[in-house]
């Protein structure tokens, strides 16, 4: 996946979390950033890859943006993959 594809998922999510208070508490918490910074900080593919990591965290996150947005969970870990950070370790 290349990287412009990566950041549309990422966005996707970051709306998506952004939707459920609850959900957007937690990735907030998290981070610890203050919600005024978000809207900035949206605009680096870092912190796109932390809300991808976010997402990926748990599995039951995964499902639901996938089903929401209408993608393949995989296509999520892959997204997660092409931005900054997301290089796949290899324990060989």
């Amino acid at each position: 996946m290349e990287n412009p594809e990566a950041e549309t998922v990422a966005t996707s999510a970051l709306a998506w979390l952004a939707e459920e208070p609850d959900r957007i508490g937690a990735f907030l918490g998290t981070t610890g950033l203050d919600p005024a910074d978000v809207v900035a900080a949206a605009r680096t593919p870092e912190f796109l890859g932390a809300v991808l990591d976010f997402v990926l965290s748990d599995d039951a996150l995964v499902l639901a943006f996938a089903s929401a947005v209408k993608v393949a969970p995989e296509r999520v870990g892959r997204a997660r993959a092409a931005l900054p950070g997301g290089d796949d370790p290899h324990w060989t």
